[in-house]
């Protein structure tokens, strides 16, 4: 082999590319990462700061199934790198892993940071060489790899490419989707990019938006159309996100793009039976204040009771006017109307990007030999507990194992 054709570029730093990366290198191939922030990982650690959430302890099965429609292309990749294999690499690493309550999979030391570190040593181990300040702006006119860098532009060759430059979320961390035009341009089919697992846009009155902005709330069950889920919330100036909020996003999002809105109903006390919920709004108010009456009657806390008056306000019904039956119900049945997703640069994850069609089954694009994609810039999404991370890992992996193949295959005949 060529040393031309042993190059491999791998453009983005982030959890994909530095996969595809060990991977190559270990196969003897010289790998150079080029990102166009001044460091690695940034969007990694970032996911780290509340606790990096590697994968999820799971069974397979069910954990293929939380990728929905991209279930079947990516169930190969996955399975040749599970979560088991994921935490193993970790430890590896030295950064063992547990178990949470939730079964979300941790490093014991709950940080982004020291794993990184720990990877990047690794990676300067097997020779891979860091190129930042690149920012990739597509091929050049003899087919070479073009790059903007603070000392002008740049062109380089490679026998193989791995592109991995993330969705569209948190762009100022690096993945800012500028790639959609640059693969557009060479004919590869794409979804629109949209917001996953994101907060939503809710118009809340100028009272309750400056009274319990950033209060949380918890022990919740959201529902839409026929999906229900347990978690929390919070109130945010312009909406309402948090974990059963992106639970819920996908469903949410399609709906609002199909009908301008959508409509999510919470459950303030899901553990308490309607009955019991109907026996204690029965009892005397005598001269409290509707608002310490709830609190005390439903134990409903400041933030559940302002939610009711905010509805109930918006529909133009009087919450004292309501018997202990109807007032029971829509303490568990709260309407939200939602008028569109939080914005794109606020959101965890996209959804949309490169049609798998576009693919073959080394992740290889069909229109450009020898340039492969993995990561948040295929069309799929997942919700959050560790479902977003391994797929990056497993289709960074995956990339990096089509791009050995292709790279040995093409060594001419003797």
């Amino acid at each position: 082999m060529s040393s031309i054709q042993n190059q491999v570029a791998v453009i983005g730093a982030g959890p994909a590319g530095l996969m595809a990366a060990e991977v190559l290198a270990q196969k003897g191939c010289s790998v150079t990462v080029y990102d166009a922030m001044p460091s690695a990982g940034r969007k990694f650690l970032m996911a780290g700061r509340g606790g990096l959430n590697l994968t999820h302890s799971e069974a397979l099965p069910a954990f293929l199934t939380r990728y929905g429609r991209a279930m079947p292309q990516l169930a190969a990749a996955i399975e040749k790198f599970p979560p088991d294999r994921l935490r193993q690499w970790s430890e590896a690493l030295g950064q063992p892993t547990f178990v949470g309550s939730s079964g979300r999979v941790f490093p014991k030391e709950m940080k982004a940071s020291p794993l990184l570190r720990a990877w990047l040593r690794r990676l300067d181990s097997l020779s891979v060489r860091f190129a930042f300040r690149h920012r990739w702006t597509g091929w050049d006119e003899e087919g070479r790899l073009s790059f903007d860098t603070p000392g002008g532009p740049r062109a380089i060759e490679a026998g193989a490419t791995v592109l991995a430059l993330g969705g569209a979320s948190w762009p100022r961390l690096g993945s800012d989707g500028a790639w959609t035009k640059i693969l557009a341009a060479k004919g590869v089919t794409m979804s629109p990019l949209k917001p996953a697992n994101c907060g939503f846009i809710v118009a809340w009155s100028d009272v309750f938006r400056d009274r319990f902005e950033g209060q949380p709330l918890k022990s919740l069950a959201l529902s839409f159309s026929a999906r229900a889920v347990r978690g929390e919330a919070i109130i945010t100036r312009t909406g309402i996100e948090g974990g059963a909020v992106y639970a819920l996003s996908a469903e949410l999002r399609e709906a609002i793009l199909s009908s301008g809105q959508a409509t999510l109903h919470i459950a303030l006390r899901p553990d308490l039976e309607t009955g019991d919920l109907i026996a204690r709004l029965s009892a005397p108010r005598g001269k409290q204040s509707l608002s310490n009456w709830l609190r005390k009657a439903a134990q409903l806390s400041p933030v559940r009771i302002g939610l009711l008056q905010e509805v109930a306000i918006a529909s133009g019904v009087s919450l004292s006017s309501l018997s202990p039956q109807d007032l029971a119900e829509l303490i568990n049945v709260v309407p939200i109307k939602l008028n569109g997703a939080a914005p794109m640069a606020r959101a965890i994850s996209t959804a949309g990007g490169i049609s798998f069609d576009e693919l073959d089954a080394d992740f290889m694009l069909r229109r450009l030999p020898g340039t492969f994609a993995a990561g948040e810039m295929l069309d799929w999404e997942a919700p959050t507990g560790g479902y977003l991370l391994q797929a990056s890992f497993a289709t960074g992996a995956a990339a990096g194992r089509g791009a050995v193949k292709w790279l040995e295959n093409q060594i001419p005949s003797p």
